[in-house]
């Protein structure tokens, strides 16, 4: 009797992305300093991990999820512009991880930055701040410039602590548990 490998695969993965959305809830919604417009937060983390290990699709799933789930825990609506933005930094960073393998090591240390850096100016500094100036009403000139600092600050720090998880054993045993070798 053969054993049903793509049904493993899924629930394995599966259960990556569960994970994956767990650690962005505690870093996102426990675990931040929270200012109005500005979050400092380590959430973003987990979700561009799952977009480089996972993919694009999971990795969007991972932060549309986290941002939906820690909306209700929170007491308040989700709000559809911050929902896309937390969506991209699974979306970009997993496209470029589909990527990866043909670059060498300094190569694939220059996309995922790259990677973080344009999920950081989309998604935080455009669909995240158009969402607290249209739908939560802040002054955009206000808040603006504060903006930019924290997500050039924050997106350096994402880099960081992303490529020191991504060349790490860690990386080797989620995509060896994804993807067996054949024996």
């Amino acid at each position: 009797m053969q054993k049903n490998h793509t049904h493993a695969k899924g629930t394995v993965l599966l259960v990556y992305m569960a994970l994956m959305t767990a650690l962005n809830l505690v870093f996102t919604r426990i675990l931040a300093i929270d200012m109005g417009p500005y979050r400092i937060t380590f959430g973003p983390c987990a979700t561009i991990m799952a977009g480089l290990w996972l993919g694009p699709l999971c990795g969007g799933a991972c932060g549309l999820m986290s941002d939906v789930l820690g909306c209700f825990l929170k007491g308040y609506p989700p709000n559809i512009l911050i929902t896309v933005s937390a969506a991209l930094w699974g979306i970009i960073p997993g496209i470029a991880g589909r990527m990866l393998s043909s670059f060498r090591k300094k190569g694939r240390i220059a996309a995922i930055s790259t990677s973080i850096a344009l999920s950081g100016l989309v998604g935080s500094i455009g669909f995240t701040t158009a969402g607290l100036v249209l739908i939560l009403g802040y002054n955009f000139y206000a808040i603006f410039p504060g903006r930019v600092i924290q997500t050039i600050i924050m997106s350096a720090l994402y880099s960081v602590v992303c490529c020191v998880l991504y060349f790490s054993p860690l990386t080797g045993m989620v995509l060896e548990s994804l993807y067996p070798k054949p024996v």
